[in-house]
């Protein structure tokens, strides 16, 4: 079992990093499950390139490089939003404009500006190394909103979601519950960059949830489970990143697949055993 013990005991870091997965992984999986359900799984992948520009730009202005990307990309967020409801764009359209575009800024500045130094491996893909006590407060403090957010406004968030024309007409404020959900989402991001990496986020978004969708149909028991998935994916995952060598955004990452591929594999062969049972 000394394998199991010697990263905790032998670095002080590693608990840290951890925590921090374990709490990303839960943020990322929660509010994954009204993004997969909203089926605009693209929005996180988009805002989390996003940051790009965003850490670039807190860094030709000498400003904390989290509070940067924090900043950018919820204005990303609301620009999307205001971009895809002109006449003849679609969202996922003004996704990829509005991210795109932030995200060739962030490597045009990175590459000619003199002085901006980013770790790119790191922020691109996640690194355990790096993280620090601010990091886990971070982290900690997100989580704690987010859940709060998510029990205290579980029914107007989830009426937004599946239908927000009769939400609206029933007096909800759609768009200020799209731009909160904005928030919180961009919030999670900047909160699990660090360990998971800009361009791996997404995946943590994505496939608790959809691994969850698999297992049941019923939203109230898919955001539980997609946050209990990705919150114990971190565990294999960080001792996946630690023992290979890994970056740990594509450890984590790799559990995930890998427990999606279990469920899809589990839920065939049930279904397969039911149609003989039936026959």
């Amino acid at each position: 079992m000394g394998w199991l013990t010697d990263p905790f005991t032998s670095y002080a870091f590693f608990g840290r990093a951890m925590l921090v997965l374990v709490l990303a992984g839960g943020i990322c999986g929660a509010l994954g499950a009204y993004v997969v359900v909203r089926r605009m799984s693209y929005i996180a992948h988009g805002l989390s390139h996003a940051v790009i520009g965003g850490a670039a730009v807190a860094a030709v202005l000498k400003i904390n490089l989290l509070v940067g990307a924090a900043a950018w990309a919820f204005l990303s967020a609301l620009l999307i939003d205001r971009v895809g409801r002109r006449r003849g764009l679609y969202p996922d359209t003004a996704i990829g404009i509005v991210t795109t575009t932030s995200f060739a800024l962030g490597i045009a500045i990175i590459s000619s500006v003199r002085g901006v130094r980013l770790n790119l491996e790191s922020f691109l893909f996640g690194s355990v190394l790096g993280v620090t006590e601010p990091d886990l407060v971070l982290a900690a403090v997100v989580s704690g909103v987010v859940a709060a957010v998510l029990v205290l406004r579980y029914r107007p968030l989830l009426f937004t979601t599946f239908d927000p024309e009769v939400a609206s007409a029933h007096g909800v404020p759609v768009g200020r519950y799209q731009t909160l959900f904005a928030l919180l989402l961009t919030a999670g991001i900047v909160a699990s960059m660090r360990v998971l990496g800009v361009l791996l986020v997404a995946a943590a978004v994505v496939i608790p949830p959809a691994t969850a969708r698999l297992l049941t149909d019923r939203f109230e028991r898919v955001l539980p489970l997609a946050a209990g998935l990705g919150a114990a994916s971190a565990v294999p995952g960080m001792y996946l990143s630690w023992y290979l060598d890994l970056p740990s955004g594509p450890a984590v990452v790799l559990v995930q697949a890998a427990g999606l591929a279990l469920a899809g594999g589990g839920v065939a062969a049930r279904d397969r055993l039911a149609v003989r049972s039936a026959a």
